[in-house]
Parts: C-alpha cells; sequence; structure tokens
C-alpha cells in the first residue's frame, strides 16, 4: 500500500509583506541584511560560504565570544577584494535588526560517541534566549536553524518567537540528501551528483532514511538506473550507503572534531533558495499539518522555499515501508519535542 501524492499548502502573506520586497520597495535597491547567531565552526564558515557567493548585502556574526566573532569577520572581509559586493561586521543582536534571515548555529559541538538527540537539553536553553532576541530585534525574519538537534531546536524557536511555521525552518536533511546523492554517484559510475536526484527524510539524525522510491536519473528509476550502469544497488547495498549517510557526521566527527564545510555550503544553499525567491525544492524541517497523518511535528520532507520560506510542503508517494520509517521518526521527534516544551 502506498501514499497518495499530495501537497500541504502552507498559508503566506501577500508578495508586498514579504522579507524581501518591502525592503526593495522602502529604498530603491535590493539590500538583504543576513545575521548568524552563533560564530563558531559552522557559523563561521556559512558566513565565509555567502560571502563567496555574493548572496548578502551585509552580513552581521554574534557570538558570546565577541573576539571570536570579530576576529571571524575581520578575517573574512579581507577577502572582499576576491568576493562579490558586500560588508561583514561583530556585533552584538542589537546590530541584527530588521534582518531579512537570520541563521542560527549557536549551541554546544557535538561530542565523539554523543547522537545529536544528546545535545537536547543543553541547546534548548540557548536557542531560547536566540529565539527571543531574534523576534525582539527582527520580528518579520524569515528564521533558519541549523542548531543540532535541529528538528527539536527549530520546534523550540517557532515556539518562542511565536513566528508563523513557514518562517521558521531547519536545515533538516538537505546535506544528508546531499551525501546520500553523492554516495549514490560514487555507485553509478561517478557521474554528476547534480544529475541524480534522491531525499532523506523524517529526522537529521539516526531515525532518518532515504528515500529509494523517489531516486530519479535521467527520468530512471533506481533499479533501472543500476540496470544502465551495470552496478548491484540491491538491499545489502542500500543497507550500506544508507547507513553511511547515517554515520557520516560521526565518522567526520572521530576524525576532526567538527562538521562544517558540508552544512556551510547546505546552508548557503537554502539561503540562497530564499532570498532569490527560487521556489526550490529542498528537505528542510518544517512543522507538519496533516502530511502522512503527520501533525505538530518538525521534520524533513521535500519543501518548497522562496522569500517567505515554506510555501507547500511535498507529500510524493512513498511506499509503505517508507511511510512506516517516517511515522517512526515523527515518533521520536515528537518524544524530543515534547521533552523541551
Amino acid at each position: 500500500m502506498t501514499e497518495t501524492a499530495t501537497d500541504q499548502t502552507i498559508s503566506a502573506p501577500a508578495a508586498t509583506s514579504g522579507i524581501v520586497v518591502p525592503r526593495d520597495l522602502r529604498d530603491g535597491r535590493t539590500a538583504i541584511k543576513i545575521s548568524i547567531i552563533g560564530a563558531g565552526f559552522v557559523g563561521s564558515t556559512i558566513a565565509y560560504t555567502l560571502m563567496s557567493r555574493g548572496v548578502a548585502s551585509d552580513l552581521v556574526l554574534v557570538d558570546t565570544n565577541q573576539a571570536r566573532a570579530e576576529g571571524e569577520a575581520m578575517d573574512i572581509a579581507h577577502g572582499a577584494p576576491f568576493a562579490k559586493v558586500s560588508s561583514i561586521r561583530a556585533g552584538g543582536y542589537e546590530d541584527t535588526a530588521d534582518s531579512d534571515l537570520v541563521i542560527v548555529t549557536a549551541g554546544t559541538n557535538q561530542k565523539p560517541g554523543e547522537t545529536r538527540l544528546d545535545l537536547i537539553q543543553r541547546n534548548a536553553s540557548i536557542m531560547r534566549e536566540v529565539a527571543a532576541q531574534v523576534a525582539t530585534y527582527s520580528p518579520e525574519t524569515v528564521l533558519l536553524v541549523v542548531s543540532n538537534p535541529v528538528d527539536a531546536m527549530t520546534y523550540v524557536a517557532q515556539q518562542v518567537t511565536g513566528f508563523p511555521a513557514y518562517r521558521v525552518i531547519g536545515s533538516g536533511t538537505v546535506l544528508d540528501s546531499s551525501r546520500f546523492r553523492y554516495l549514490l554517484s560514487c555507485q553509478l559510475d561517478n557521474i554528476d551528483a547534480r544529475n541524480i536526484h534522491g531525499y532523506v527524510l523524517g529526522e537529521h539524525g539516526d531515525s532518518e532514511f532515504p528515500a529509494w522510491s523517489l531516486v530519479n536519473v535521467a527520468g530512471m528509476g533506481i533499479d533501472e538506473a543500476a540496470e544502465a550502469f551495470g552496478v548491484d544497488l540491491g538491499s545489502a547495498m542500500r543497507k550500506t550507503i544508507a547507513q553511511q549517510v547515517r554515520s557520516a557526521a560521526y565518522d567526520i566527527i572521530s576524525r576532526k572534531g567538527a562538521t562544517y564545510y558540508g552544512i556551510g555550503m547546505a546552508a548557503t544553499r537554502i539561503v540562497e533558495a530564499i532570498v532569490r525567491d527560487e521556489r526550490a525544492i529542498m528537505t528542510c524541517s518544517t512543522l507538519l499539518d496533516g502530511a502522512y497523518g503527520i501533525n505538530g511535528t518538525y521534520l524533513s520532507l521535500p519543501v518548497v522555499l522562496g522569500q517567505h520560506g515554506v510555501s507547500h510542503v511535498l507529500t510524493p508517494t512513498l511506499s509503505a515501508d517508507e511511510v512506516a520509517s517516517l511515522h517512526g521518526s515523527a515518533d521520536i521527534l515528537r518524544e524530543a519535542q515534547q521533552s523541551v516544551s
């Protein structure tokens, strides 16, 4: 038995009250202000990637370690002649006022041997403080949460800010889906991973799963693609790939202590889709309202991203096993979110 493909539409305000258009109308120019809360490895990498891609006109870094934020801003700013025009500076929450988009990376790091959910209690208190400041200084912003465990932290941020759910988004399984596509490309004769479409759904964590039924390579499903390239992508190999995706962060942390390049690029791609109103489809963490029968829980499904945040949550047809996995992941996340309510 499979689920019927539908979508969950999220009401958004008219374009004239969005997060990008008003700034253009007010001063006649395109000016995107992005603030990053947390200037550690992840926050500074996102800042660097945003600067190098020319996504923002004005970048503000905020960190409890002011000297660290200042140093990161200075280091990145010195590369300005090699990047598209933009400015970067360190500051306090007051300097983030009227941000078009706020990215939160603040929190304690995942240690070797820890799961993302192990971070939940100590990072929830940090998120509450940060979210309250964001709501005070940028009440119309789109809020992107990257801090782990990202699904629970996004839930906390939405509860504290009171923002509509479409404007409070988690980075979710965007990076996991990228890892999945990369690993598939390695199996399929190293074809360009951008030509492989596939999603990891559910929790950004141990209960996530690749939706094999949705994999598409040049219009071919995974079985047809495997046959075309003459490779074995049977159940054993699929389990191996799924496990490699789930354990990727642990493997990296055990080797170098933290992950930041991959999530830096993933977060920047999410930001691009929002500020450029691309209406791109990515697996961000969003609050579900009936999708696959799941309510009131943040988890990752394919969503449409534009200037207001999430406009649609898509529910493509999944296999019965995949629907069961999604519900299992939702149960874990619901319990985690209730623990920080």
